[in-house]
């Protein structure tokens, strides 16, 4: 047998290339750090038996979408097709699942796959997979392939990342969408924390997509929302803005709570003795668990709870980014993506 040369060892060794996708869509996506909107054709794979494909009618746009589109996290990697706030009607479902039939309202969040085998997995905690979370954009799934969001006509996503709207139209797709990023991820360290319960007092940081959900679901709690100085049992902290932390810490009772579900660029300014002296506790939490997001749209529904929102069409999705990165949208815009988003 003649010896093997290093070019087709590596050639045996390198990984099969990723499949090609056939099931064909349209998207809006970026393809440079200007971060303008332009249609372009994608394709989706066929839904496998776990699968559920969906028609998307509404998408809302996150500050995520701003700082993806315009690289500002470095991690872009173009042409981008952002959205994570997805929703829309079931078209589709492979022969193993049981849970979703074809004209369901369903959503889709911030995540489509992990490896469903570490820990956190395990224990129904996928937002915190070790294995690596794949994102619903601007990521690699497991065969290879990038990932494309809602800022498209369809998605076809494995059934463990589908969560089921209420039927009969109790939680509206439309102001519903922003929860699936913006509501839970507010949602679930409130619930976490203990920051639902009615006798206690809870501070909001930042009103806007997040924060102003926020207040909506401590309200829900039926939770007071105040600002008067050392009454609170906890705050969330939803701003993208690096400030000091010390005014805040003061507002919170000994042993509060702060939360920061923001993503500022620049680190934090944490006063060690504002913190350590009031005994006071600063965590993070990054979106929520599949289950957490179920969790939450039922209580939406059955609470009367829905993001507040611009809906606007496709063609002015520059625009909307524009007035986003300039803080101007109360408080959340949603693309109509099933009425403007266009196939030709």
């Amino acid at each position: 047998m003649a010896p093997t040369t290093t070019a087709t060892a590596a050639a045996e060794q390198a990984p099969p290339p990723p499949p090609q996708h056939t099931r064909k869509a349209v998207g809006l996506a970026a393809h440079d750090d200007s971060g303008h909107l332009t249609p372009i054709r994608i394709s989706r794979r066929k839904t496998g038996d776990d699968d559920v494909a969906i028609k998307v009618l509404y998408c809302g746009i996150c500050h995520s979408d701003l700082h993806t589109i315009k690289n500002e996290w470095r991690n872009a990697v173009y042409p981008v097709v952002a959205g994570h706030e997805i929703t829309g009607v079931v078209t589709e479902v492979g022969k193993n699942v049981a849970r979703f039939k074809a004209g369901d309202e369903v959503g889709v969040g911030c995540m489509v796959n992990t490896c469903g085998g570490c820990e956190s997995c395990r224990d129904g905690c996928e937002n915190y997979c070790s294995g690596g979370v794949v994102f619903t954009y601007n990521s690699v799934d497991r065969d290879g392939t990038r990932t494309y969001g809602g800022y498209s006509d369809a998605v076809v996503v494995s059934q463990r990342f589908v969560v089921r709207f209420p039927a009969g139209g109790a939680l509206p797709l439309d102001r519903g969408a922003p929860l699936l990023c913006a509501g839970v991820t507010v949602y679930a360290p409130m619930r976490q924390h203990g920051l639902c319960e009615a006798a206690k007092h809870v501070g909001v940081v930042g009103l806007g997509g997040l924060g102003h959900v926020a207040v909506k679901f401590a309200r829900a709690f039926g939770m007071r929302v105040t600002a008067a100085m050392g009454t609170m049992h906890g705050i969330i902290n939803t701003a993208s803005a690096s400030t000091s932390m010390h005014s805040y810490l003061a507002l919170l009772k000994p042993k509060g709570k702060m939360i920061l579900v923001g993503l500022p660029e620049k680190p934090l300014q944490i006063p060690t003795f504002a913190l350590v002296g009031g005994g006071k506790v600063l965590a993070g939490s990054c979106m929520g668990s599949i289950s957490e997001t179920q969790e939450m749209i039922d209580f939406a529904a059955e609470r009367g709870v829905a993001a507040d929102i611009e809906l606007i069409g496709a063609d002015e999705v520059n625009t909307a980014m524009e007035r986003l990165a300039k803080g101007d949208v109360r408080y959340r815009f949603v693309v109509d993506i099933g009425n403007t988003l266009k196939s030709d």
